[in-house]
């Protein structure tokens, strides 16, 4: 047994339970405020899924899933200024979204403008070709969406449901758009399309995940003197009453002394185990990621590219200099969960040739990647299900991407969760909530 670690002279320590960007995110706000804090870890490493690492068959670092991230996103932003990364992400210097369709080599730039009246629409090199300015006006019905509507029940169909909603919808939500929760689609442009261009200017990490969101944090958590304590996986809990007395993980104990707290930051698979009566989402939607070695490099160091990709296979294609890496979303969805790779990388490597112009020629490496728990089931009903923060244990705090934040399963709904699982345990207090 780890004996309760708190004196009376110091504020309580809390224990947050995974370091994904979660608890992360969770870690780095309590340590901000002078909280003692430690971390703990299953894996051998902190990311989660979010992460980079070195793969011996492409011979270089890949991260383990590609993100887009918003100017708009105003947690991620502020975490990274926290930590002092900023300059680890590209910003594009205007809002600006490039697709292509396969099937018929056409190219176009969806290109918001950068204040608050939403004029593009107007302006037909702004806006998907052959769409009417009338046809973008559809999107307020999203704002009055019921709570069990899906997206293909809210917005009509047509040319700009399947060269932007759709596309948008499968990249956000992980879902297609009969199954994608309308009023989470909402919550999310509300924060970014609905604000105009400069809260929508795409944002890649320069080098990798880790570089940007992992390192960095991790950095400032030991800067602190905060314990990380890898390879410690959560058995189970103890409660007495409402509150948790004891952290069990596997052959060490760790008692919780007067007023400390815990945050648990991991997955609802692991979570439904610690706390079977607890109602949670399924997290069990499926991306696949692919990455290809290029013959040479195609994006500038530093300065990734993306692109939109329709009437393939593939959803988006992301370079960052001789790596493209192509995403499919809602994978689980498509039927292409468990498509065999031998079968599936030699289309995606044709797709990515056209994407990039390149000569008819096979791939040097490739890797492809299955996320098989890569969201929780963002439909109405798996949204119903999102747990709050606090769930009646007066020493406890959830976060996840998988809670009510109000936000899909993104980097900036996991920043989120984490920032306010810290600000309700700050708040409230031991035995408050």
């Amino acid at each position: 047994m780890t004996a309760p670690a708190s004196r009376a002279s110091e504020p309580p320590m809390v224990h947050v339970v995974g370091a994904g960007l979660a608890g992360l995110s969770a870690a780095v706000r309590l340590a901000e405020q002078g909280n003692p804090v430690i971390l703990y870890e299953a894996a051998g490493q902190a990311g989660g899924r979010c992460r980079s690492y070195g793969d011996p068959v492409l011979g270089c670092r890949i991260d383990n899933g590609n993100h887009l991230l918003l100017s708009g996103n105003r947690s991620a932003v502020a975490y990274l200024d926290l930590l002092g990364a900023r300059d680890q992400l590209h910003a594009a210097p205007d809002a600006a979204f490039p697709f292509l369709d396969l099937r018929t080599g056409e190219r176009w730039t969806v290109r918001p403008n950068m204040g608050p009246v939403p004029w593009w629409p107007l302006v037909p090199s702004r806006r998907v070709p052959g769409t009417t300015a009338i046809d973008y006006a559809g999107a307020r019905r999203l704002a009055f969406a019921g709570r069990g509507q899906s997206v293909a029940e809210v917005l009509p169909p047509g040319i700009l449901f399947d060269r932007f909603w759709e596309p948008l919808v499968i990249a956000a939500l992980n879902a297609v758009p009969a199954q994608a929760s309308a009023r989470l689609l909402w919550h999310a442009l509300r924060e970014s399309f609905a604000r105009g261009g400069r809260y929508c200017r795409p944002m890649i990490a320069r080098h990798g995940l880790s570089e940007a969101f992992v390192e960095p944090a991790l950095a400032y958590l030991r800067g602190r003197g905060v314990p990380i304590r890898f390879n410690h996986r959560l058995r189970a809990l103890t409660v007495s009453g409402r509150t948790i007395t004891a952290l069990h993980f596997g052959g060490q104990d760790q008692l919780l002394g007067q007023g400390e707290r815990v945050v648990l930051a991991v997955p609802p698979a692991q979570l439904r185990r610690l706390l079977p009566d607890l109602p949670l989402p399924e997290d069990r939607a499926v991306i696949l990621n692919a990455h290809f070695r290029l013959p040479d490099a195609i994006a500038p160091p530093g300065a990734p590219r993306f692109l939109g990709l329709l009437g393939g296979t593939a959803h988006w294609l992301f370079v960052r200099g001789d790596i493209a890496s192509i995403t499919i979303s809602a994978a689980d969805q498509l039927g292409l969960a468990d498509e065999a790779e031998d079968t599936l990388l030699p289309v995606l490597w044709g797709e990515v040739r056209t994407a990039l112009g390149l000569a008819d020629q096979p791939f040097r490496a490739a890797r492809l990647i299955r996320e098989r728990r890569a969201t929780f089931d963002q439909s109405p009903a798996g949204e119903a299900l999102r747990p709050d923060a606090g769930i009646g244990l007066a020493n406890l705090a959830l976060a996840g991407d998988f809670t009510r934040t109000g936000l899909p399963a993104t980097i900036e709904g996991a920043i989120r969760s984490g920032e306010r699982a810290a600000a309700l345990l700050q708040r409230d207090g031991p035995g408050s909530h």
